[in-house]
Parts: structure tokens; sequence; C-alpha cells
């Protein structure tokens, strides 16, 4: 979803650069209007029909010119190819059954560097649009560089945005600890509950009286409060001290900072600066333009992966600052409580009803 992000970013500021431009050129851009893109949707389905209708080529036709063609020539040379945005954009053109839009539009450039990165097939970023709304925008950038061109799927983009990454990321958000903390947090529930049922059963099967069965009672509160907030991604031990995980870009962050002049007090808090490169790979992660979002290539990565499970279940913490966000987790936590009682109610409604087994 970071794609979108940047993507949405970068449009937002170019409508803002678009309509405080001044200079002359801005008349050669004029508005891509609704009716214009309704012609330009109708013109591309006909085009797809009448290539449905085309009888299908032969064998011979459809190797045509590749390593498949008989008698094809199999030496090749290597020639080094100098790709640049304009020239990929052109390219995105062509596919599209398009001419070279005018180059002296303004902002002509910067829109190449978008079709390149976001639009185009096989671009680094390129967003999640049909065959047919690429082939709508590019007719729309042919014709000119108004932010209109790029209405519709900003639309789009915007809300998917709303829709989807942003409760994705609150959800995201709201987890305190890594996942093998919460894994950890969500068997522990599971085992208390566990306990509490065998405690339950020893004292039904026994002649102790009903009342004993009820102590279960303390253990399936426990434990469905412990796994029902690990199901919601948190973990009561860190949420009884308003602590979260250091997240695992920032652990290795923090512990290149300690390594030079950071300094950390014990407790997860570093108020030491981030390097040259922790700036500068934050920065990168809202640049418009570059190369995919992939982390894999990231050296945090493979040092987390490397990374004892023990130490990451029991990692550093850090102290919850958003209060916002502290709120919501007391309300998980207090939900969490309400239902481990509902639960443990029901459950020990059940086995004080069961008559006493007497069998010890």
């Amino acid at each position: 979803m970071s794609k979108n992000l940047q993507f949405f970013l970068w449009y937002r500021d170019y409508v803002r650069r678009f309509a405080n431009a001044k200079t002359p050129d801005i008349s050669l851009a004029p508005e891509w209007t609704q009716a214009m893109e309704d012609e330009a949707v109708m013109r591309i389905k006909k085009e797809q029909a009448e290539k449905a209708r085309r009888p299908p080529q032969g064998a011979a036709e459809i190797f045509k010119g590749t390593d498949f063609e008989k008698g094809a020539d199999t030496t090749r040379e290597s020639v080094t190819v100098t790709v640049t945005s304009k020239s990929q954009a052109s390219q995105a053109f062509a596919s599209a059954g398009l001419k070279a839009p005018f180059t002296i539009q303004p902002f002509r450039r910067e829109l190449d560097r978008v079709i390149a990165t976001y639009i185009m097939d096989g671009a680094p970023r390129q967003l999640n649009l049909t065959d047919q709304e690429q082939k709508t925008v590019l007719h729309a950038l042919s014709f000119t560089t108004h932010p209109s061109v790029l209405r519709s799927i900003a639309n789009g983009v915007e809300a998917t945005l709303r829709q989807q990454a942003h409760p994705n990321f609150i959800r995201w958000s709201i987890r305190n600890g890594n996942p093998p903390r919460i894994t950890f947090a969500a068997g522990l529930g599971a085992a208390v509950v566990l306990f509490g049922v065998v405690a339950a059963l020893v004292l039904t099967l026994s002649s102790a009286g009903r009342g004993y069965r009820a102590l279960a009672a303390i253990a399936w509160v426990v434990g469905f409060t412990i796994w029902m907030a690990a199901y919601k991604g948190m973990c009561v031990v860190l949420h009884g001290r308003h602590h979260r995980h250091i997240r695992p870009w920032d652990l290795f962050a923090s512990d290149s900072d300690d390594d030079g002049n950071g300094h950390d007090d014990g407790n997860g808090h570093d108020d030491g600066h981030h390097d040259d490169d922790s700036i500068r790979a934050a920065k990168s992660a809202f640049d418009s333009f570059g190369s995919g979002n992939s982390y894999e290539d990231e050296p945090w990565v493979v040092g987390y992966r490397k990374r004892n499970i023990l130490r990451k279940i029991f990692d550093r913490e850090v102290w919850i600052e958003e209060p916002a966000l502290r709120q919501i987790q007391d309300t998980i936590f207090v939900q969490s409580v309400l239902l481990a009682v509902v639960c443990a109610g029901v459950l020990t409604g059940v086995f004080v009803a069961v008559p006493a087994g007497r069998f010890f």
C-alpha cells in the first residue's frame, strides 16, 4: 500500500504546484473533462471489441521476430541500453496505440517519470489499474498535463487508502508486541484456560462442594483475557506498562546509534540521534520516484531473522507516547475482560450445575 500513499502525496503536491504555476505555457495544458474521458473509454472498448473479432494468427506469425522463429539467428550482440523515463513513457504510449505527446507542455518530463514509475506495465511501483484504466489515463496524458488527467486514478487511490490502508494501519498500530510475543501470549492464555478446565473437572469428579468449582473462574477470566487481547494483537503485560516492542527496523537503527554517539538508558529509551544513513532511509520511504518498495534487501531483515526466539519474545520496549493509541488499547483491554467474564460465567455455570462425581 505504500505505493498508493506515495502516488497520492505526489498528486496532491502536483495539483498545488500546477495551480500556483504562473508560466505562460500553462495554457498548453487544458483540462481533461469527463466528456473527453467518456469518449476515450468508448474508443478503447471499441478497439478491444474489434481485436476480439479478429481471426487468430498462425503459429508462424505469432513467433515471427522471436527466438522461436525458424531459421532465426541465435547469435546476439550485447548492447548496453540506457533506459530513461522519457523512452519508457514513449514505449507506454506506443503500446497503447498512441502518438507521443507534445514535449513543450508544462511538467511533461515529470509526468513521464510518473508513467515510468506508476502507470506502465512493469513499473517499479505499478498501481493496481485495470487494462482499461491504464489505457484511459495514457490517452489523457497524451493530450495534456493538467492534473485532471489523473483525477480518476487519484480518487481510486484515495478510496483504497481510506477504506483499506488506513484501517489496516490502525490495526497494525494497535499491536504492542511482535508476532513471536503475541503468539506466546495467545499460547499462554490458552494454557491458563485449559488449566482452569482441568481444575474444574477434578473438582467436579471429587467430593468437594460445588462452591469450590467456581474457583476455576479465576483462571478462565485471566486466560480468556490474555487470549482475546492477543487475538487483537495486544500483550496484556506490555499493555499494563503502556509499552510496546521496538519495531525491527528501529531496533537495529537504535543498535547502530548505541554503537556510535547515541546513549541508551537501559529501558529501551534511546536519546541519541539517528545517523545520516538512517535519516536518508526514512526520507526515501516518502520519495515520489525511485525503485520498488521491497524491503527484503534491507540489513535489518537479515539481522532480525537471525535473532534468537527468546530475544524476540522479550525484546526491547518503549513507552507508547500517543494518548489516542493508549486509549484504543485500553478499550480493547476492557472489551477482552468483559468477554472473558462472560465466557467464564458460562463455563462456571455449567460445571457448578453438574452433580458431583464423588470418585475421590
